[in-house]
């Protein structure tokens, strides 16, 4: 149903151009071609014409229909189908390759910004959808795009709308810049921290080199088959299985699963050289293709989760790992307990784990405020874009 005042029109209605295909091939690459955007640019953060595909002038005078003015709108026809974005003055001037659409709006109808709204809407992505043929290669013709079916309020209505939602777009990539530095801050943290380049107040004297297996031991605990089962994952820690979302294909029988303990870290005996490593915060069982420290009084285990995850600590696991190939490749804790590191006193450690937390709480807060603005954003188009929720537009008229 059409909110009253608005009007449901389709995209070739809509567009005062004939909505185009990009040009059907690209030609060398040269310094004084014409940028070419692509499917693929569009996923990206910010599109930069000098990193983009060049193609000669001479191609290009024959597909000047397809030379990008700001203002107007790129689609993608094929893979992502539907994904958009708007021409900044920076992409002004560029082209665009087969796999992507120019939309243009007819300003006397839609306002430019209020339609890239209208093409992220959940009514029309629905629409789009329904159109997309292929099996293999999910793409959507120019015909079937030109009658996907649009929702317009009056100009005034859709400018306002277009402002709201651009507010929160803003909220959004200023809080992924602070995320970002948050990430970085960590990382330059980790470097200095985790290395003795730079000391905490308080902290003197040298680190003393100290093989693995003096701060930990192995723990090899079978036949609790009563605890739970658990997953050692990357990025999230050590969790329960059944929250993973992932299916089961543990075995049935867990008696030779083993246990890990809260302050235990777990790594993957296979790929602990590309950094597979947790500290667990629960008791239970996880696969035997596990390896379990338990550290010992001298090892704060909280500052070795950070540690096991430094480059520099990686590429020693890289290079104590066994096996001809890459698949085979292990790091069983025979081979992990002669690793020579140089690490600083408990005392030490413990701080320099604290001042790393702090950070993770920082990112972690910061993901989550993102994650809430992304879904509220989400509720908002959903209200604003169909007309469930009307914006006042008097004020903005006086």
């Amino acid at each position: 149903m059409v909110p009253k005042g608005w009007s449901e029109k389709s995209l070739s209605e809509i567009c005062d151009k004939q909505i185009s295909y990009g040009i059907v091939q690209t030609g060398p690459d040269l310094n004084d071609g014409i940028p070419c955007l692509r499917v693929v640019d569009l996923t990206k953060p910010k599109m930069n014409p000098t990193e983009m595909i060049k193609t000669s002038p001479e191609i290009h005078d024959s597909y000047k229909k397809t030379i990008l003015a700001l203002g107007e709108i790129v689609m993608a026809l094929r893979g992502e189908v539907g994904l958009a974005r708007m021409i900044d003055e920076e992409l002004v001037g560029t082209n665009i390759t087969r796999g992507l659409a120019r939309l243009s709006a007819d300003k006397n109808q839609v306002v430019p910004e209020f339609l890239l709204w209208e093409l992220r809407s959940p009514k029309f992505r629905g629409d789009l959808i329904r159109r997309v043929g292929g099996s293999a290669l999910q793409e959507i013709s120019l015909s079937e795009l030109r009658k996907v079916r649009a929702l317009l309020p009056p100009l005034p209505e859709q400018k306002k709308i277009a402002q709201i939602l651009s507010t929160w777009d803003q909220a959004i990539t200023a809080t992924e810049r602070l995320l970002e530095n948050s990430q970085q801050r960590k990382k330059g943290l980790m470097q200095q921290l985790l290395t003795g380049k730079k000391r905490l107040p308080g902290f003197e004297g040298e680190w003393e080199e100290t093989p693995l297996g003096n701060l930990f031991a192995e723990r090899s605990e079978i036949g609790v088959e009563s605890l739970p089962l658990l997953s050692i994952t990357s990025a999230d820690g050590v969790v329960y299985q059944d929250e993973t979302g992932r299916k089961d294909t543990s075995n049935a029988d867990k008696s030779k699963y083993k246990r890990i303990c809260p302050g235990d870290i777990g790594y993957n005996t296979m790929r602990m050289w590309q950094g597979r490593s947790s500290l667990s915060d629960k008791d239970g069982v996880v696969s035997p293709a596990y390896t379990i420290l338990a550290p010992g009084e001298d090892a704060d285990s909280l500052f070795f989760s950070y540690l096991f995850k430094l480059s520099e600590m990686i590429h020693v696991f890289y290079r104590h790992s066994q096996g001809l190939v890459s698949d085979t490749w292990n790091l069983k804790y025979n081979h992990f307990r002669k690793i020579v590191w140089k690490v600083p006193p408990k005392t030490e450690q413990s701080a320099i784990a604290k001042i790393l937390l702090a950070s993770d709480f920082e990112i972690n807060a910061l993901k989550v405020r993102i994650d809430c603005l992304n879904q509220e954003k989400k509720a908002l188009m959903q209200q604003l874009l169909t007309g469930k929720r009307r914006v006042n537009v008097e004020t903005e008229a006086a």
